[in-house]
């Protein structure tokens, strides 16, 4: 893989969420999207340095929410259940305390540098969202949700064996479901107004 493109491609992409986007439309679509799993277990995350943000979704959800942890290099996230108390965690993260229940998730909101219209997500290039979702689908269901500002849309992102494929992209333009690479044509992607 040549990590050289992928570097210009997240250089890019962070280049453009520095810009922002419409917040308001951005929560309202999320808002949307999460509402087919009501009383699921959420996992979402505590933006940082210009992130999405999924704070108001995530407090509108009818369900338990937990937040992700970082247990250490090269491992799957933890998710502990979101209460009052947050603490510094790795990456400059916040997290919940050790004594904050451990929860699986079955939807996460999933942060992210760019995106392409097959579901391939530009990472930070840590892998943790990789091998958490890889892990959690190896155990059952699990939906992965993109968020993200429209401008942050990169045309093809190149993939490797080890990448998890996002299930919906959510934007402040609207809610973009991935078609595989080999059914999209060269404009790809079907975006839906919720």
């Amino acid at each position: 893989m040549d990590t050289g493109l992928k570097a210009a491609l997240r250089q890019a992409a962070l280049a453009a969420r520095a810009a922002g986007g419409d917040d308001a439309a951005l929560t309202c679509h999320l808002i949307a999207a999460l509402a087919p799993h009501r009383g699921r277990v959420l996992a979402g995350y505590w933006p940082m340095r210009g992130e999405a943000d999924p704070r108001p979704a995530m407090a509108a959800h009818q369900g338990p929410v937990c937040l992700p942890v970082v247990i250490g290099p090269a491992q799957p996230l933890a998710f502990r259940a979101h209460g009052d108390r947050l603490e510094p965690g790795r990456f400059g993260t916040l997290h919940p305390p050790a004594d904050s229940p451990l929860l699986r998730p079955e939807v996460l909101i999933v942060p992210l540098a760019g995106f392409d219209r097959s579901g391939h997500r530009l990472g930070y290039g840590g892998g943790f969202y990789d091998r958490t979702l890889a892990r959690l689908r190896a155990e059952g269901a699990v939906v992965a949700i993109g968020l993200a500002y429209a401008a942050q849309e990169i045309r093809a992102i190149p993939a490797e064996a080890t990448d998890q494929p996002l299930d919906l992209i959510v934007t402040d333009r609207g809610v973009i479901l991935p078609q595989p690479e080999k059914s999209r044509g060269a404009s790809a992607g079907t975006k839906l107004q919720p």
